[in-house]
């Protein structure tokens, strides 16, 4: 079990947008909070818009939280690389995330908010 990580219901509804497109819209996302980092949203794969994304070749690897896999994100005028993430199996303690994707918000290009 991780310590560290918590997970709980993110109260409201949640939207992504990019390119100004909704990508996905929520009642039901999660909440990860891992220690001092900032909180991240992971939206279930059945309230994502997947025809927007295609999922890369780039994977990374997290001790506490497993393999991610990660996924660009196609908008009317480009193409945002690597742009959302999820973690398929994830390691044991956080499997709530299993089918959510979270999103990269940081670009400049996606935003996140909270209805």
């Amino acid at each position: 079990m991780v310590y560290h990580i918590k997970i709980r219901r993110a109260g409201g509804t949640w939207v992504v947008r990019a390119g100004g497109a909704v990508l996905a819209e929520s009642h039901d996302a999660l909440e990860l909070i891992e220690g001092e980092m900032k909180p991240v949203i992971y939206f279930p794969r059945e309230d994502i818009a997947m025809a927007f994304l295609e999922r890369s070749e780039q994977t990374t690897h997290s001790r506490h939280m497993g393999d991610a896999n990660y996924y660009a994100i196609s908008t009317k005028s480009d193409m945002l690389s690597n742009a959302a993430w999820s973690y398929e199996n994830p390691a044991e303690g956080i499997e709530r995330i299993k089918d959510h994707i979270a999103f990269y918000t940081n670009n400049g290009q996606i935003t996140l908010e909270q209805l």
